[in-house]
């Protein structure tokens, strides 16, 4: 076979970040394998969200079957179709809203990770409004011939930055945040570093007051934990403005939501995910894609998940006649389930060949022996439905490593060490279980 050129900085990427059990961030498309008809779908979305429409999906999946990694991908796809993205995890401190400003805080991870395509690793707020005025200058010296520091052309890039504001002044908060852009121009006219840095923190939702506010950018409103979701739409309308296709959200760890224990906030949240449901399968969002991660768990259960709020289980369920084998992957939840086995073994078959391009040698595992590795690792488990993509993904990159720096070392030697050290644990586990029960009885005399 063939091996595939992958350049050095990538294979770093995969190797590391799949021996640690992490998502890369790049390279995906080099291991990817499966979810053809969600990928297919997803996109799907992305030409609906460039026409003016908007997007929500649910991605679940139970842990280590991929959510995670689809999320990821379906990132790097948009940034190459020219959306801009942005990525958050979900954690005590970051939710949909909170009383100690858990709202706020997600707003400002995500702009934290604001990426486009020539800046894929986030922190890209003030290259797009760089990219946007620069592209102005261009148009305006192309047309008319301007050159360069001419008073006039500042004068017609000034005129196109307020109609763009413009624009948006009719929108929720669109006056503000127009204002604050204008700011941005002002500073970057004038060459007032400290302006463009306060138009730059107010943008990113790092103003404590509006008294503050008010004093340096003569704005008498900040985003906050109640208004933050309205400043992301205002964001998809203003990338569509400047040249882009729209904002793309990507949340993971949903489920942080479903492990809220006080029972009103973790309604408040899921109060909001609803808003955000209804403005965008109602029309109210436009140029917007908001893609959520969770497990089944934290979506179907009844008691505390996400079908325990009436209206959003009404709105998700699937419908009559799309449960079981029929699935269909234009409702709201895609859901993931784990990878075939064939599917695995091609992965394994990928993670073989760039191991061996990474460190430079020629791959010596074959197919024969990444089966008999796929079997121990379902023996290992006790059962096929409990072994996970990352799992199989995190042990095989161990055995790769442990074959490579030990020369000496054949696969058989390796795989039967491990058996036999797994039977030594269950016979130790066995002999404390028989140990205890021993002692259970003589403190009874029985």
């Amino acid at each position: 076979m063939k091996q595939v050129q992958i350049p050095k900085r990538l294979t770093t990427a995969l190797v590391n970040s799949l021996t640690a059990g992490v998502v890369p961030r790049v390279g995906l498309e080099h291991i990817t394998v499966g979810r053809r008809a969600e990928v297919a779908s997803i996109l799907q979305d992305m030409d609906n969200i460039a026409a003016g429409g908007a997007a929500f999906r649910l991605i679940t999946g139970r842990y280590g079957s991929g959510k995670s990694f689809l999320l990821q991908m379906i990132r790097n796809y948009a940034m190459d179709r020219e959306f801009v993205v942005a990525d958050a995890d979900l954690s005590p401190e970051r939710r949909l809203v909170g009383t100690k400003g858990q709202g706020l805080a997600t707003y400002r991870e995500l702009m934290m990770h604001l990426s486009t395509r020539t800046r894929p690793d986030g922190g890209a707020l003030e290259s797009i409004l760089q990219k946007w005025i620069a592209g102005l200058q261009q148009e305006q010296m192309q047309s008319s011939g301007l050159r360069p520091g001419d008073p006039q052309l500042l004068e017609a890039v000034e005129l196109r930055i307020y109609a763009v504001t413009a624009e948006m002044q009719n929108l929720v908060h669109g006056f503000d945040f127009s204002k604050v852009l204008a700011a941005y121009w002002s500073g970057y006219k004038l060459g007032d570093d400290e302006r463009k840095a306060a138009a730059l923190r107010w943008l990113r939702g790092e103003f404590p007051t509006r008294t503050e506010a008010r004093k340096e950018l003569g704005v008498g409103v900040i985003i906050d934990d109640d208004n933050w979701y309205d400043y992301m739409k205002l964001w998809a309308e203003f990338a569509v403005r400047i040249g882009y296709k729209g904002l793309l959200l990507f949340i993971d760890e949903g489920v942080n939501l479903y492990k809220i224990t006080n029972s009103i906030s973790r309604q408040s949240n899921y109060e909001k995910l609803l808003t955000m449901f209804n403005d965008t399968m109602q029309g109210k969002a436009q140029y917007l894609g908001i893609y959520l991660g969770g497990t089944p768990q934290f979506v179907e259960d009844e008691r505390r998940g996400l079908f325990s709020y009436d209206a959003l289980r009404s709105r998700l369920m699937d419908g009559r006649y799309s449960s079981g084998a029929r699935r269909t992957y234009t409702s709201p939840i895609l859901k993931l389930d784990m990878l075939s086995h064939e599917e695995i073994m091609i992965l394994l078959q990928k993670l073989r060949g760039i191991h061996a391009l990474h460190f430079g040698y020629e791959a010596r595992l074959s197919d024969e022996q990444l089966i008999a590795f796929m079997q121990a690792a379902v023996n290992r488990l006790g059962a096929e439905e409990l072994l996970t993509t990352r799992e199989v993904v995190r042990d095989f990159m161990d055995v790769l490593h442990i074959l490579h720096q030990h020369s000496e070392l054949t696969f058989e030697e390796l795989m039967g060490e491990r058996e036999l050290e797994a039977a030594a644990a269950g016979a130790r586990g066995h002999n404390e279980e028989k140990d205890e029960l021993d002692d259970f009885l003589a403190e009874f005399e029985l």
